[in-house]
């Protein structure tokens, strides 16, 4: 919704929030249902208001607990029963400076200040653990914002007796706890607060009259920004950007001016700003966001850009460069179907208004954001938050590597008229294994990202995927695959759950399944899902084998798999018939029940990849 992009007009969607969540309800289908609780230590009705906006538009539909004022603590704590049987998806923690309730006084000593430390940030950690403990589930917690005045002027941050001393200690006390605790985010409102300006965000006025830890006006960006760590912890992410060329990553047209003239380098200051949002775009390479360009071009000219001496970004930091004449949203869609991605992963960065416009109609699903003048690239970009970080793993870091060699592999196949040829020639190799520590974040990554190929699109978080692994009445399986063109990393990730043919009725209509005793004699699969890049090569053969193994080295005879169906992942509604299942069952709503009994001779699917 174009209301929510930013920038937006706050006052817009403080006043017309109810109308605004009507439409996005009206228009929105095949929303991800997700339970947070909002614990906070001032007031956040408006924000819960405002952060349901934010998340319906990124497709993802909240159902919010919120504890009574200031009682976050208490909550947890004591194990407030409504919370205890909300029981949260997420838990999001609205401290503030306010909630510091000793700072250092201008008589206290290094020592007493630490011991005043150390008490303050045991009273979160210990409500941290709790949490972990209790809900096993993902956390975000505020950091601490400047305060609006400083008793001892410049010597504030310098003096440990100074309270925004006292508060960067506290700030490295969290972040510490961040690096060492996967699942857990920290909302950095002290940022915000600085870009917002400290004065305005801070006015006495709004905490003494209602509570609120920053001034009404800035609720809006304040969710937004919140809103943006819950879709990128749920999956929601954008993937790639497809970027225009003339006057977008330099100033003038190539095709007319010559490379020679374009405006970029340190020799002018619009040079300068083109040349530092190439900077920023390359950094968004370098976290895993896939770049693409989509320009109205001759290709060599478009190329000759790319290799000017004085630019950032060169032709083999892109994976596709789609310069043509074509109609752009035309090139956007080849784009997504080559790089097998969803048109919604796609942020298209375009300076001409007139083609954001024909893209933003014609390609439904791509963001296209109004990017402003060159100097405002970046801060619009920026803040959007389409690419949010919550993890940074070496897939990550490979993505655009190992996109580009798919296409590699793509234009070889083409030369082979025999497709399993085509496979032997790719040298394939898997690794096939249950659960391992190393891969703990990435798997739990891969399960609220991958959409198309997810049979029944069940996310965890990185703590489930741990009790999987421990669990005696589960059987994981984790996929790596490489090949001649390169690593591909973990790729697939399934799985199952001990139990009996009872359980079947439960797992047709998606209720909670009782605790096992370990001695089921069925494998019901409650996961399978894989990388889109590595479809049809036998990689889902492969997981079969090794599920098939596992099942027969624990006794178990049969195995049930499950298809929820969503508006993504229609493309493995048959999944199961080409593995060997049976349909059993399909339900009104399409959710279809298959089983496979296990042979006593079972013949390997998988025939083109060298496990290891």
């Amino acid at each position: 919704m174009k209301e929510l992009e930013y920038p937006f007009d706050s006052e817009y969607i403080l006043k017309k929030s109810k109308k605004i969540k009507r439409q996005l309800l009206e228009s929105g289908t095949g929303f991800l249902p997700k339970k947070i609780a909002v614990l906070g230590g001032s007031t956040t009705h408006d924000i819960v208001r405002v952060l349901e906006l934010f998340l319906l538009n990124y497709g993802i539909k909240p159902e919010f607990y919120e504890s009574e004022y200031a009682q976050y603590w208490q909550d947890v704590m004591f194990d407030n029963p409504e919370l205890v049987e909300f029981a949260p998806d997420l838990v999001y923690i609205h401290t503030s400076n306010r909630n510091i309730t000793r700072y250092p006084g201008i008589s206290d000593d290094s020592a007493q200040i630490e011991d005043m430390l150390e008490e303050q940030y045991g009273r979160f950690l210990s409500m941290w653990d709790k949490i972990a403990d209790k809900y096993h589930c993902p956390v975000i917690q505020n950091n601490f914002e400047y305060p609006f005045y400083r008793v001892l002027g410049n010597q504030e941050a310098v003096l440990r007796q100074g309270r925004i001393s006292f508060l960067n200690g506290m700030n490295e006390k969290f972040y510490q706890y961040a690096r060492e605790h996967e699942g857990f985010y920290i909302n950095d409102i002290n940022y915000m607060a600085a870009a917002y300006g400290i004065d305005k965000w801070s006015d006495p006025f709004y905490w003494h009259m209602y509570k609120y830890a920053m001034c009404m006006q800035a609720i809006p960006e304040f969710a937004h920004n919140l809103a943006n760590i819950i879709k990128a912890v749920f999956g929601k992410n954008r993937k790639s950007l497809v970027l225009d060329l003339d006057n977008t990553l330099w100033g003038g047209i190539v095709g007319d001016d010559g490379v020679e003239n374009l405006e970029i380098g340190q020799e002018t200051s619009l040079g300068q700003v083109y040349a530092e949002f190439q900077g920023y775009i390359k950094a968004q390479k370098d976290i895993g966001v896939m770049l693409n360009v989509d320009s109205k071009n001759e290709y060599e000219n478009a190329v000759a850009g790319l290799g000017h001496p004085d630019g950032v970004l060169k032709p083999e930091d892109f994976i596709l460069i789609k310069a043509n004449w074509e109609p752009k949203s035309q090139n956007i869609a080849e784009i997504a179907e080559e790089l097998n991605i969803l048109p919604e992963s796609l942020v298209f960065v375009d300076d001409n208004p007139a083609e954001r416009e024909i893209v933003a109609s014609q390609a439904p699903g791509v963001a296209v954001p109004a990017i402003g003048t060159p100097e405002q690239y970046i801060r619009i970009l920026d803040h959007s938050g389409f690419f949010e970080v919550t993890s940074l793993s070496d897939d990550d870091r490979k993505r655009n590597e190992m996109y580009k060699a798919n296409i590699e592999r793509k234009q070889q196949q083409q030369s082979f008229g025999d497709y399993r040829e085509y496979l032997l020639s790719l040298e394939m190799k898997g690794t096939i294994k249950p659960f391992e520590a190393i891969y703990m974040a990435r798997i739990a990554q891969l399960t609220n990202k991958s959409n198309q190929f997810n049979l029944t699109t069940r996310r965890y978080t990185q703590g489930d995927i741990e009790k999987f692994a421990l669990d005696g009445d589960y059987i994981t399986r984790y996929g790596k695959l490489e090949d001649k063109f390169g690593d591909n990393g973990v790729v697939s990730v399934v799985i199952g759950r001990k139990g009996s043919m009872e359980d079947v009725d439960s797992y047709r209509k998606k209720e909670a399944v009782s605790a096992a005793d370990g001695n089921g004699d069925v494998l019901h699969l409650e996961l399978w899902l894989m990388s889109c890049r590595v479809l049809k090569r036998e990689m889902e053969s492969a997981m079969m084998d090794s599920v098939v193994q596992a099942c027969q080295e624990c006794g178990i005879r049969t195995i049930m798999g499950y298809y929820y169906p969503t508006a993504k992942n229609g493309m493995v509604r048959e999944f199961y018939a080409g593995m060997g299942f049976t349909k059993v069952a399909e339900e009104p709503d399409k959710i279809t029940v298959w089983r496979f009994d296990i042979p006593e001779e079972y013949a390997k699917k998988n025939t083109v990849i060298e496990i290891l």
